[in-house]
């Protein structure tokens, strides 16, 4: 039973997974904001396109 006890009062590596989340988290948000701006983008271009044809 102490060592289960020890095991969770241990904090070695909590850290490190918490930069670990963090970085998930603002890749997650890069990926969005890009895939939302290439979608703007296109609509742009094909429009531009339309307009010199």
């Amino acid at each position: 039973m102490k060592m289960l006890i020890a095991f969770f009062r241990d904090r070695t590596g909590a850290t490190a997974i918490e930069y670990a989340l963090i970085a998930a988290g603002i890749s997650v948000a890069i990926v969005a904001g890009v895939n939302s701006l290439g979608s703007t983008m296109g609509t742009k271009y094909d429009t531009i396109k339309a307009a010199v044809q």
